[in-house]
């Protein structure tokens, strides 16, 4: 029997998103209701059993952590975040601070939650990108309209582009006026006119008629390539944190 592939793929990704937030949202709740048993003088609610109930809390969150710590003791970098934060929060149990303990790591989770975040929109922007970089060019060579990959196009030479085909490389505007669709890289929906002379940039989509341009710059250097650059480098950073 066949399967929608899109279903499958959506389901993968919520038993992602619920294996990642569950852990925090139970640590979150167990030291909320430890916390309040603890105000209430709940008469169960005293050692061993809070400290059971604040283990489980912390290690929801915190195993993985300390687990990194030894990690990064192995690879001989004694003073990581995760093992400053594992003897932090460890500390606090040793001293009888339980709570305060799996706030600290819950806190700390939540951080990385964001972080994570904020890596995931960067590779879909990364991706997004990607997807507007066209693969090929018309570029006149010997009067004649050719098809190559456009990191072969140099300056100076005159590329072509048909309505709706993107703009490959950045370059001047030969023709008297074109039309452009810039939502890819400005998010602006209203399409944007250039005349003879003016500036066109990789990414944009050419809306009307045929359009020569004059390249201005190679393709590793286009305004595009640098800002997928610029992105990748602080996806990468933000990796390694």
């Amino acid at each position: 029997m066949a399967h929608d592939h899109s279903e499958i793929g959506h389901s993968h990704s919520h038993d992602s998103k619920w294996k990642t937030y569950f852990p925090v949202i139970s640590s979150f709740l167990l030291l909320i209701l430890g916390i309040w048993f603890e105000q209430c003088e709940m008469g169960f609610f005293k050692y061993p059993v809070d400290l059971i109930w604040y283990i489980v809390a912390y290690l929801l969150v915190g195993l993985k952590i300390n687990y990194q710590a030894l990690k990064e003791i192995r690879n001989g970098n004694v003073f990581s975040e995760f093992f400053l934060m594992s003897i932090a929060t460890i500390g606090a149990f040793l001293i009888g601070e339980y709570s305060e303990g799996v706030a600290v790591m819950l806190f700390y989770a939540v951080g990385e939650l964001f972080q994570d975040a904020a890596v995931e929109r960067a590779q879909r922007s990364i991706k997004a990108l990607l997807d507007i970089r066209p693969d090929t060019v018309t570029v006149i060579r010997n009067g004649e309209p050719t098809v190559v990959n456009p990191s072969e196009v140099k300056i100076g030479e005159i590329i072509q582009m048909k309505p709706g085909e993107k703009v490959a490389l950045d370059g001047e505007l030969l023709s008297e006026n074109a039309s452009f669709n810039t939502a890819a890289l400005t998010g602006e929906s209203k399409p944007d006119t250039k005349i003879k002379g003016e500036a066109v940039l990789a990414g944009m989509i050419n809306l009307q008629t045929l359009i020569d341009v004059k390249v201005t710059a190679l393709f590793r250097d286009s305004k595009l390539s640098r800002i997928l650059e610029m992105v990748q480098e602080a996806t990468a950073r933000k990796s390694k944190t």
